[in-house]
């Protein structure tokens, strides 16, 4: 099936209107007519000297066929093609995007395989068939650097490859054991898997993750370090005036001032120059309030970012702009304070639940070791709503999840900030967890940065006993581009030959 990649191209095919109006558009001079007498004129009647004609119709038509194919090479033509599954023994499968460094680290294996009769296949989202040999004889030709833009998502292609192939047929899958990688939760599938990973090279990444002004304007550096084990981040500052002795570099880009270090521009980040309103909204909870604030003040402290954190007993006294609202009261929250606020934590209320558990903040944010991380548990709000879990008890339930709500985020707290309820006010990691809480969702970390990786038991998929024979078809495509550049040089020489051999249409007086 003939297709095209990027077809929005064949509206440039629209230029063949070019040829054909000059080649339509013929201007004849009039002729000049000997009379006898003046009266002959008179009855002549007035005639048009133009004419709608089409003149050198083989170099006209060899002008628009040049047009029309370089449309079709823009549109990068393809050749869609079904594969044939039942032949090959199996299946070698690593991503494109890796293409050397996979083959480089199991050459070895992949090599034996492919002597055995194993076909290759791109570890993408249409698992397309190659000849492995082809590309490694010319691998700047045969590997497209298209995926940029695209990160992969390994366990959504075992999902997707679990239609298309049957459960007996032998895939050998290669690729990064990289956790950026990974999202989701793991796939069940039917399929004869062998998957070999191994940990990239650049393990090690240092970037800038976020900058804000401090109260004095100096300007506060947080400095991701991501290693194959985790993300740490770092504090630092750089004082007013005294820039060139810093280890980063400060520009304006289009009126924003940012931050880099200096051996890595790409690792540039805009500095906020915003201030962090924080209010802290109370009616029967002031014990709850009382050490909340406490807590909040101290990460102000630490962070030195422009801050303000105030306690109100009056809902109508909170005004707009909140970036920050902790609602510590089981009352609902008026409308406008929910969209007046960019992220809301509210007392959630319910059956209340006395347990014997534990809650930590286990994420990709987490602040300290597992072992200190988690905090005794001793009440909570039952609820069966679906969110993201920010905290969580000793069974994976949510103690504090996020559900977002139009242009705000709304966190839902189903314990409270006491210590009948758990053990968290007391507890040296309170200020931690705030901290992680309010910054750890401002900036994402980039992929590009994420080192971490995964253990061959974390990353495999849960293998089902059910078999399944194919239930699609495998496309695989052929390019078609180098026979159009054949067909548009051809064209073009055509073209020129044709062109100066043409003799111009005589002109008569």
């Amino acid at each position: 099936m003939f297709q095209f990649l990027n077809p929005i191209w064949l509206l440039a095919g629209t230029a063949v209107i070019i040829p054909v109006v000059i080649h339509l558009w013929n201007i004849r001079p009039g002729k000049v007519l000997k009379v006898g007498s003046i009266s002959l004129i008179d009855a002549a009647s007035r005639k048009s000297s133009r004419s709608f004609k089409l003149l050198d119709i083989p170099l006209f038509i060899l002008r628009c066929l040049l047009l029309i194919t370089l449309a079709l090479l823009l549109a990068l033509p393809v050749w869609q093609k079904h594969l044939t599954l039942t032949k090959a023994k199996g299946w070698i499968l690593f991503p494109k995007e890796t293409f050397t460094a996979t083959y480089r680290q199991f050459k070895p294996r992949i090599d034996s395989l492919t002597k055995a009769g194993y076909e290759f296949h791109y570890f993408d989202r249409n698992f397309s068939k190659s000849n492995l040999q082809q590309i490694l004889l010319h691998p700047q030709d045969s590997i497209r650097k298209d995926t940029a833009a695209y990160t992969p998502d390994y366990w959504n292609m075992l999902r997707q490859l679990d239609t298309k192939v049957a459960s007996s047929l032998p895939l050998y899958v290669f690729t990064p054991n990289r956790a950026s990688y990974f999202t989701g939760n793991k796939p069940q599938v039917a399929l004869n898997l062998h998957w070999q990973t191994y940990t990239p090279a650049d393990s090690a990444s240092t970037w800038v993750q976020q900058a804000y002004f401090t109260g004095n304007k100096n300007i506060r550096v947080v400095q991701g370090n991501g290693t194959t084990t985790g993300i740490t981040y770092r504090y630092a500052n750089i004082q007013q005036g005294n820039q060139a002795n810093s280890a980063y570099s400060v520009n304006v880009n289009n009126g924003q001032p940012t931050v880099s270090l200096k051996d890595q521009a790409n690792t540039a980040a805009a500095i906020d120059t915003t201030t962090l309103r924080i209010a802290v909204y109370t009616d029967n909870y002031t014990t709850d309030a009382a050490y909340l604030q406490a807590a909040l003040k101290a990460v102000s402290q630490f962070t030195q970012q422009k801050s303000m954190v105030k306690l109100y007993s009056n809902a109508q006294a909170i005004p707009a702009g909140q970036t920050w609202l902790f609602w510590l009261s089981e009352k609902p929250i008026s409308s406008r304070l929910l969209q007046q606020s960019k992220n809301v934590l509210t007392y959630e209320k319910g059956k209340i639940m006395t347990v014997r558990s534990w809650m930590d903040n286990s994420n990709e944010f987490s602040t300290a070791s597992q072992q200190v991380q988690k905090v005794a548990l001793f009440k909570m709000v039952s609820s069966n709503r679906r969110e993201s879990p920010i905290w969580r008890d000793g069974y994976g339930h949510a103690v504090l999840g996020l559900k977002l709500q139009g242009t705000h985020q709304a966190y839902h707290f189903y314990s409270r900030f006491n210590p009948a309820w758990n053990d968290l006010v007391w507890s040296s990691e309170f200020p931690n967890w705030l901290l992680q809480l309010l910054t750890g969702n401002t900036v994402p970390v980039n992929k590009r940065f994420d080192k971490r990786v995964l253990t061959h038991e974390q990353l495999m998929p849960l293998i089902s006993t059910e078999t399944h024979e194919t239930v699609t078809k495998i496309t695989g495509y052929q390019d078609l581009t180098h026979y159009c550049w054949l067909v548009l040089i051809l064209l073009f020489l055509a073209e020129r030959w044709l062109a100066n051999r043409t003799p111009k249409t005589a002109t008569h007086d």
